[in-house]
């Protein structure tokens, strides 16, 4: 019997879910899920190594690689393909703002009480 999956901490809902290119075919629809999409945003958007984004999602590195990868692929498909994106479902929970600094760049339950961050 396989293991549960874990969980990930996500810090947010995407603002945004849904991507169309203007002459995309609407039928063609590519699925990334909020985990992924989280692994894309800390990586390539806040800089994070894989080893920190795991860390920050409560996985081991390897799963955050496979989620990444998988992400990547599947945004490259959009790409290539003219493919309508949308950001929904996976295995996650929201950062709930118990830790006393999470790390994550973006979350706005922890901008509220920094300092020395303007939202």
């Amino acid at each position: 019997m396989p293991r549960p999956r874990k969980c990930r901490k996500v810090c947010q809902i995407p603002a945004h879910n849904e991507f169309r290119p203007p002459n995309g075919n609407p039928e063609n629809v590519v699925t990334l899920t909020v985990d992924e999409y989280e692994t894309i945003r800390l990586i390539d958007m806040q800089d994070f190594s894989q080893e920190d984004c795991a860390s920050y999602m409560q996985v081991g590195r390897t799963t955050a690689q496979r989620i990444y990868n998988s992400a990547r692929k599947k945004i490259a498909m959009v790409l290539v393909t003219g493919a309508t994106l949308k950001i929904e479902g996976g295995d996650f929970r929201l950062c709930d703002g118990s830790e006393e600094h999470c790390g994550c760049g973006g979350c706005h339950k922890h901008r509220r009480n920094c300092g020395s961050c303007k939202e």
